[in-house]
This record gives structure tokens, C-alpha cells and sequence, in this order.
């Protein structure tokens, strides 16, 4: 009886484009600009795309908006994601060492900065600060478990 066989491997595909903008500090900014704030781009226009299709019309309005939404996503978490990388990147060049405290240290005060650009109050400035510091830290864990 012949048998047939199936075999492959799935593996994420990898895209590295560098900028070198001169300064190591810049260029870690600009890499993460540039990666999450396309990560929010796609997201954004998967859940557009989704919003269009249940409603079940397509129109210039409906394009438009979504574009602006796609940009507005894609500034505002790449910008976030930009202060994070820079403020971790700091913090590892002003301590000398490269350790989980540099990710807790880049998120709360990246937290911190972005609520404060929001015009937010003093006490959500500081639970921002917090779970910026606690997001970023987790995350940082999680890396080291894979």
C-alpha cells in the first residue's frame, strides 16, 4: 500500500530593515517607530476591514475614515513604542548593564511621559507610570522564558 508523507516547518517570516540615523540612541527609537507602529497599522486595518464587511457597504467616507484611523493608530503606537526603546536604551547606558530593570525602568517612565502629554491628572499620571513599568517588566520575563 503506498504511503505518502507530509513534512514542513512554519516559521515567522523576518523583516529587518536598519536606519542608521548616527546615534545608537536614535536608531533604537526609529526601529521600534517603525515596527510597532506597522504592527498597528495591520491591526487597525483588519479591524476596519471587518467593520466595513458587517456593515456590508464600502464608500469613499467609509475609505477615508479608515485611513485616517490606520494613520492616527499607527502614529500614536509607534511613537509609544519609539519613547519606550529609547527610554530602555537610556536606562541601559546610564546603569552599565543590560538586565530586566532597564525594560521596568524604560516603561514606567515612558508611562509616565505619554500620560503626562495627555494632559491626565497626577494620580492617573502615576498608575500609568506603574503600569508601564509592570507591562514592560512582564514582558521582558516573558522573553526570557522562551
Amino acid at each position: 500500500m503506498p504511503r505518502s508523507r507530509f513534512s514542513g516547518s512554519l516559521a515567522s517570516p523576518k523583516v529587518d530593515l536598519v536606519i542608521d540615523m548616527g546615534n545608537p540612541l536614535l536608531n533604537q527609537s526609529v526601529d521600534a517607530f517603525l515596527k510597532i507602529g506597522t504592527v498597528a497599522v495591520a491591526k487597525t486595518a483588519a479591524e476596519e476591514t471587518y467593520h466595513i464587511v458587517k456593515k456590508g457597504s464600502v464608500s469613499k467616507h467609509n475609505f477615508e475614515h479608515s485611513l485616517k484611523k490606520m494613520c492616527k493608530e499607527g502614529a500614536y503606537w509607534g511613537t509609544v513604542a519609539g519613547v519606550y526603546a529609547g527610554m530602555e536604551y537610556g536606562a541601559e547606558r546610564i546603569r552599565g548593564t543590560r538586565d530586566w530593570k532597564n525594560a521596568m525602568i524604560g516603561g514606567a517612565l515612558t508611562g509616565a511621559l505619554i500620560s503626562a502629554a495627555s494632559n491626565n491628572n497626577r494620580d492617573k499620571i502615576v498608575m500609568d507610570a506603574i503600569t508601564g513599568g509592570a507591562v514592560a517588566t512582564a514582558a521582558e520575563f516573558l522573553n526570557y522564558l522562551t
